[in-house]
């Protein structure tokens, strides 16, 4: 007899996966479909994420948090304006272990992959199958989310993230520096530990550059990198292929619905609930786009979890309480992460003086400053 499923998980990333070990510790039956494409061309995995502190506390509830090689401590932050405007974080001052964790993504996978193996009320499958609710995890590119007739609003940057690492003549003292630079926006994300000399680099350049950027052999990329970090770590040498996709602001105007009859969208499901980058997309500058899409799982879970008993996981009431919920949290970090992006992709001098002075104020503000901190660590 062929099993019954509760939930059908289109994704097999880091948030499928999550959402299926914590539907699986409700006792709730899930199936797990693989994405139907291949998310990179490049053959290593260059991607590095920063986690927070509720994201940590999730994984670890789940035992799925790397080890201390793959998830390097955060201990401070460095912002350099385009001026002399800068910005300083500090884990001491909050309280805190960390501001947040560099995690290797290739790690966590295969740690959540192996949970998952071990979970006998989670089955990897083919083709989506039959269950009262499907959730989309699928990313940015999901097909599911259109079958379901959602419309995805994208805003398009005129800028391309271009990932990779590098390895450096200091070690990185797990400092992560950002430079706000009229030439686009560099991320250097300390890797391999306390001790380590390796950052990952996150560099959101303008459209127009990034053809001649990834055509550079790597020396002189490497060379590219060290004039725009200002030698802050000393010589670099690349260690990694280049990764490069667009840069956009997105909402899917609806995050739950019922499903059509007449919907292409495979075997019958009651209902259908998107979640990570499916739903949303957010510029790279805060970091945070992976710490939305595992708040969002962790609040369906929640709202699953605390359901009345007579009450079936399809049920729209609950799925709109969810949708509610991380809407309204999502408002603050795409406004912020969207108004950074406008006000430093401005070359003119104006614009170059207001947002040196306001870097400036914002050093010295005190609780304000404590405020965004404590919000980007995920503590309330």
């Amino acid at each position: 007899m062929a099993p019954t499923f509760d939930i059908c998980i289109r994704g097999t990333g880091i948030v499928g996966r999550t959402l299926a070990l914590l539907l699986a510790r409700e006792r709730l039956r899930v199936a797990l479909v693989p994405d139907p494409a291949p998310r990179s061309a490049v053959a290593t995995d260059v991607r590095a994420y920063a986690l927070n502190a509720a994201s940590r506390s999730l994984l670890e509830s789940l035992r799925s948090w790397p080890d201390a090689e793959h998830a390097t401590a955060v201990k401070h932050m460095q912002v350099q304006g385009d001026q002399d405007g800068c910005v300083h974080f500090d884990a001491a001052p909050q309280g805190v272990e960390a501001l947040a964790w560099m995690v290797d993504v290739p790690a966590l996978e295969e740690r959540l992959a192996q949970a998952v193996r071990f979970q006998p009320l989670v089955e990897v499958v083919d083709i989506p199958v039959a269950a009262p609710l499907t959730v989309v995890c699928e990313g940015r590119a999901s097909t599911t989310r259109s079958e379901f007739g959602v419309h995805f609003d994208v805003t398009p940057y005129a800028q391309y993230a271009i990932a990779t690492r590098v390895r450096c003549e200091h070690p990185h003292a797990q400092v992560a520096r950002q430079w706000f630079l009229p030439q686009g926006i560099l991320a250097f994300l300390p890797l391999e530990g306390a001790q380590g000399n390796s950052v990952a680099v996150v560099w959101s350049v303008p459209e127009e550059r990034v053809s001649a950027l990834m055509a550079l052999p790597a020396d002189t990329f490497a060379h590219e990198l060290q004039t725009a970090s200002q030698l802050a770590l000393g010589n670099i040498e690349l260690i990694a292929e280049r990764a490069t996709w667009p840069l956009q602001l997105a909402k899917a105007d609806r995050w739950c619905g019922a499903a059509s009859t007449n919907a292409t969208n495979g075997p019958a499901a009651r209902s259908w609930v998107l979640a990570g980058d499916a739903a949303h997309n957010v510029h790279p500058l805060a970091g945070q786009g992976l710490n939305l899409g595992l708040a969002d799982v962790a609040a369906l879970a929640d709202v699953l979890r605390t359901r009345d008993y007579w009450r079936s996981v399809a049920d729209l009431r609950l799925l709109r309480r969810y949708e509610r919920q991380r809407k309204a949290a999502l408002i603050a970090m795409g406004l912020a992460t969207d108004g950074l992006q406008q006000l430093f992709a401005r070359p003119e001098a104006p614009w170059q003086a207001l947002r040196n002075w306001g870097m400036k104020g914002f050093e010295h503000s005190g609780l304000l400053k404590d405020f965004v901190a404590r919000q980007a660590m995920g503590m309330r």
